[in-house]
């Protein structure tokens, strides 16, 4: 299984705070849940204890919606949440 990136996602990255590494291994060993439109949710949560927007945060969450393709996944789109 191979994960692929929509460039949507890929253009959004930087302006929310994620990796690819972090939205591929979500999508590889997250927490699996349905979405809308035959989507596929994924989480997980990484440790951060960084700065995001002028404050410091223990904990990013990174929410992936994917479709999938034969064997792999596309990631359409993402969330990163921190707390």
């Amino acid at each position: 299984m191979s994960v692929r990136l929509h460039p949507h996602a890929v253009e959004r990255l930087n302006e929310r705070g994620a990796t690819e590494a972090e939205v591929i291994t979500a999508v590889e060993t997250g927490e699996t849940f349905p979405a809308k439109y035959g989507r596929t949710g994924f989480r997980r949560n990484f440790p951060f204890g960084k700065i995001w927007r002028g404050k410091v945060y223990a904990t990013k969450q990174v929410e992936v919606y994917a479709v999938r393709e034969g064997k792999d996944w596309l990631a359409i789109t993402f969330i990163a949440r921190f707390f």
